[in-house]
């Protein structure tokens, strides 16, 4: 298998601020995202491409949750004024559109129904979006064209800080438990996991057990973890854990709960965290189950072996 070809994105800052309006492009492709901030939603709808085919999020929250709606229109502009005033729960407005003004109304609405029924698949931000739209019928060529679009969508918009449509769960690997299946294909290993840890709480009766593959630390499917977040209620990782709730990955079983899939956390602490239902240190909780030693050991004898061998 071939390894993954890198990309090139551009983000500009428009008014020269993090936190304000910034369009991001992917080098050949035709695509373009504006990110604003509701705060600058008047100047953004006056740019050119607010008034293009195209599809837009809507994301805030509603009710102490994460929620976002996906639309599409012909005059996007026109569609999210009137979302403004019939919505107060967003904070934050996606425009997705082309140089050229080159999409039409068949392909938004099939773009605007993918995103969705991605969206549903992957559970981790509920939609506002009453219903699920049938994809409209396009041509064999049309639609490789748009699913080409979607792919690289899906690349850009976790750099403007949207994190609705990255998929975690992981297919089975070595010695993991069955995997339910999503619509929407995940991504796949290209190496065989590199170790595997073990975390156990004889206490609370969890065992999770976890590979590092490709750079990633995967729970893996069938792992028990506590039913509910016991730690602080403002913890950082107090939300994953209702999220991965929310979205079927964790399922209650009696007093603990089940991960039904593999799932990359992106680190050690934070998957340590949803196992045990509190802040957790994941260096020192998982341990290799090769050799005992605690992740953080595991590592430094991983680097002073890749340093004995760089200067040898």
């Amino acid at each position: 298998m071939m390894p993954p070809i890198g990309r090139s994105l551009e983000l500009y800052y428009i008014d020269g601020r993090p936190d304000g309006m910034l369009t991001a492009e992917l080098f050949n492709w035709t695509g373009h995202v504006l990110m604003a901030p509701r705060t600058q939603i008047a100047a953004a709808l006056r740019r050119p491409e607010a008034s293009y085919a195209g599809i837009y999020l809507l994301i805030g929250e509603l009710d102490g949750e994460p929620r976002a709606y996906v639309g599409e229109g012909e005059d996007i502009s026109a569609r999210i004024r009137a979302h403004d005033t019939a919505k107060d729960w967003w904070t934050t407005a996606v425009l997705i559109t082309t140089a050229g003004n080159k999409l039409n109304k068949a392909h938004v609405r099939y773009l605007e129904a993918r995103l969705i029924a991605e969206a549903r698949a992957i559970g981790r931000v509920p939609l506002d979006n009453s219903t699920s739209p049938p994809r409209p019928s396009l041509s064999e060529a049309e639609t490789a064209k748009m699913e080409a679009f979607l792919e690289n969508l899906l690349i850009v918009l976790p750099a403007v800080r949207v994190d609705m449509f990255i998929r975690r769960t992981r297919p089975a690997v070595a010695l993991s438990g069955p995997v339910s299946g999503l619509t929407a294909p995940t991504p796949v290993p290209t190496s065989a996991p590199s170790a595997r840890f073990v975390l156990e709480s004889r206490r609370h009766g969890i065992k999770a057990t976890a590979t590092l593959t490709d750079g990633e630390f995967i729970v893996e499917a069938n792992s028990r973890a506590r039913l509910r977040w016991e730690g602080q209620a403002n913890h950082n990782y107090a939300p994953l854990h209702d999220e991965l709730s929310r979205a079927g990955i964790l399922a209650a079983e009696g007093e603990h709960c089940r991960f039904t899939e593999n799932y990359a956390f992106r680190s050690p602490s934070a998957a340590a965290a949803v196992v045990l239902g509190r802040q957790a240190n994941g260096p020192n909780e998982w341990r290799d189950e090769a050799s005992g030693m605690t992740y953080r050991e595991w590592e430094a004898h991983q680097l002073s072996t890749a340093s004995t061998i760089a200067g040898s």
